[in-house]
């Protein structure tokens, strides 16, 4: 139950942060994709379930708020979620290479994802341009965000596993 409190609380606080405050940080008008980053360290560091509930809770806000859509954020950030789920058991917490290169990753099939249905099938072609202005620069200023991000988000994890051994303990 703290978990889940605690995490929806991380969801609305990271949106927020997304919404605002990165866009000051924005470098010639790219952020860092913060939802991303918070969905695939969950996923990596609780499996599939809890990454797919931090996906879905972030699409469905980024669909209300500034989705054209209803659902199709949601489907993206759960489907997200879903698949780093996978490598929650090959994970190793000390190990920073490999969420960077999975949240890196996500980051370039996500906004790939978003070119295609939000603007190529509306007729406008250029994805160079926007693989060159927009797509490569946030995966390169996410994957960066993501070295200091990221070892927050495990020692939150990690104080969190310890208050549920510990309330788990007391029950035994």
């Amino acid at each position: 139950m703290k978990r889940r409190v605690i995490m929806i609380i991380l969801i609305l606080l990271t949106f927020v942060l997304q919404t605002t405050l990165m866009q000051t940080f924005a470098i010639a008008s790219v952020s860092s994709n913060l939802p991303i980053i918070l969905t695939v360290s969950f996923a990596l560091m609780r499996g599939k379930r809890e990454g797919m509930f931090v996906g879905a809770f972030f699409g469905i806000l980024m669909d209300i708020f500034y989705g054209p859509v209803l659902g199709f954020h949601m489907l993206l950030f759960t489907y997200v979620g879903y698949f780093n789920g996978f490598c929650y058991r090959i994970f190793y917490d000390d190990d920073i290479k490999m969420p960077v290169l999975l949240i890196a990753f996500s980051d370039l099939v996500y906004d790939l994802v978003v070119y295609l249905f939000q603007f190529f099938f509306r007729g406008r072609i250029s994805l160079f341009f926007y693989l060159r202005r927009i797509i490569i620069p946030e995966v390169i200023y996410t994957a960066l965000i993501t070295l200091v991000v990221y070892r927050l988000l495990l020692a939150l994890n990690h104080k969190l596993e310890k208050a549920e051994q510990r309330s788990v303990g007391s029950f035994v």
